[in-house]
């Protein structure tokens, strides 16, 4: 799933169709048809707007035989609300923390939109600013599975093994029997 901005997730939910096809697959999962027949659209108008709700993780979709149904992700939503707490918007307005790094903060205003990683840094410098953030998404003193790991770095991009890997290569965290934890080193 590709991750959208704030700006953009709003966007997808400010549409009242969309709210209303929330409403009723939050009652129970539906199939293109029996959406477009309760909310009085149109197939392809309906298939557009779960195409938008699924692109922002809030539907997802099973086969049945020839039938696709949609069913609605409330932990998605969640998600979003989140991203509107108060701090979390103030970081996107580039507004750094008091005594926050200079250079820390230019370093995630350029390489994150919004909780999405643009990219990886090549630079080691920026990459372990990235890094050092990304580690702080995990609690410490909590030991977490590969699995729960690869869910979380996916959230804010697609080479989560990557970032996993580099998270150990830094010593951010540290990992045996298949479970990862952070290290002193990643100390808030």
């Amino acid at each position: 799933m590709e991750e959208l901005s704030v700006v953009e997730s709003l966007k997808v939910l400010a549409d009242e169709s969309r709210i209303r096809i929330l409403a009723l697959l939050a009652a129970h999962e539906s199939s293109v048809e029996e959406l477009a027949d309760r909310l009085g659209l149109r197939p392809p108008t309906v298939s557009h707007h779960l195409s938008r709700l699924k692109g922002l993780g809030l539907v997802s979709m099973r086969r049945q035989g020839t039938t696709h149904l949609y069913r609605f992700e409330p932990e998605r939503l969640r998600d979003v609300n989140r991203s509107l707490e108060p701090e979390r918007l103030a970081a996107l307005a580039g507004t750094p923390d008091p005594g926050e790094d200079p250079f820390a903060a230019k370093v995630l205003r350029d390489f994150f939109i919004g909780e999405r990683l643009k990219d990886i840094p090549a630079s080691r410098t920026k990459r372990r600013v990235v890094l050092e953030w990304l580690v702080r998404r995990f609690e410490p003193g909590v030991r977490y599975p590969e699995r729960t790991v690869n869910e979380v770095l996916s959230h804010h991009h697609p080479d989560f093994a990557t970032l996993r890997r580099e998270l150990i290569v830094n010593r951010l965290m540290d990992r045996a029997g298949g479970e990862y934890w952070r290290t002193d080193a990643a100390a808030p």
